[in-house]
């Protein structure tokens, strides 16, 4: 298996050249931490999402609004 193509830019001088494999094992390592906060980022907005839906179920239930509840 081929390592990713990394791009050098120095001045005018621009070099392509494959990644060495500490380059590319740190390429992996960096991307899937990225995944992973990213994954967690979404978990916790739906989670957010879900508690708002909830609680308006709630006042729904009990026939207020939102902006019932704010002003008491």
């Amino acid at each position: 298996m081929t390592n990713p193509m990394i791009r050098i830019i120095d001045g005018d001088q621009v070099t392509d050249r494959e990644m060495t494999d500490i380059e590319a094992a740190e390429h992996k390592k960096a991307s899937d931490d990225a995944k992973a906060r990213d994954t967690a980022a979404a978990k916790a907005a739906a989670a957010r999402a879900a508690a708002k839906a909830s609680a308006q179920a709630k006042l729904a239930a009990l026939g207020l609004t939102a902006d019932e509840i704010a002003a008491l």
